[in-house]
């Protein structure tokens, strides 16, 4: 287990679960997240949170009650579960659009996953966000359509963009200024890489399934 796609559903704003999940996914249910998947007609394998948005507890053997004083947010706790089982594609839904602070919580997870060598997505309706920490990212050939890309750490050194509008050949970006807002796609196959640091990355909504990290 754990060579598929682990989908968490969260409380945020639903712009739409648009995944079947195969036989080697896994699907939490984060507090009131498990309202859309019910609304979806998507069995949650897992449920998890401390149930204060959904204002119930579920029963059931899939299920974990956290408290409500803890550290961890009920999302990040839920994607500790699905590493523990050994997945290392997230694909986060209802995770924007909702409190603020929960957002960039859930920002800030994409780059927990990226620094582990794990790759997260999150599902904001037409844009997709991932990270890519000292690594690379390759994207297929396609006509139109922005993307943008963000230094998260103090410094991302060695960046290179290829293949798109406007391309940097060994720059260095810093959390400070928002150099690569904006770039556009050229209908050519086109990466994003960085040597030392980590990248935010903002993409069409459509370009989660398509994105690959560079072995």
């Amino acid at each position: 287990m754990g060579h598929g796609i682990c989908y968490l559903v969260g409380a945020g704003k639903n712009t739409g679960l648009d995944f079947a999940p195969g036989e080697d996914d896994f699907v939490i249910a984060v507090d009131g997240g498990l309202r859309y998947l019910e609304e979806a007609s998507i069995p949650p394998d897992l449920i998890v949170g401390d149930f204060d948005t959904l204002g119930y507890c579920p029963e059931g053997p899939n299920v974990i009650r956290l408290d409500t004083m803890k550290d961890d947010t009920d999302t990040l706790a839920a994607l500790r579960e699905g590493i523990r089982r050994g997945y290392s594609v997230f694909h986060f839904y209802a995770g924007t659009g909702g409190r603020m602070d929960h957002t960039i919580a859930n920002i800030q997870l994409l780059a927990f996953l990226s620094g582990e060598g794990r790759q997260g997505f999150l599902h904001g309706g037409d844009v997709v966000l991932t990270a890519i920490t000292d690594g690379t990212l390759l994207l297929p050939p396609r006509e139109g359509g922005y993307l943008s890309v963000f230094s998260y750490s103090d410094r991302a050194e060695g960046v290179f963009l290829r293949g798109l509008k406007y391309e940097l050949r060994d720059a260095c970006l810093n959390s400070g200024f928002p150099l690569g807002t904006s770039n556009e796609f050229i209908g050519r196959e086109s990466s994003i890489s960085v040597r030392e640091g980590t990248l935010l990355v903002v993409l069409p909504g459509d370009a989660a399934g398509l994105v690959r990290r560079a072995q």
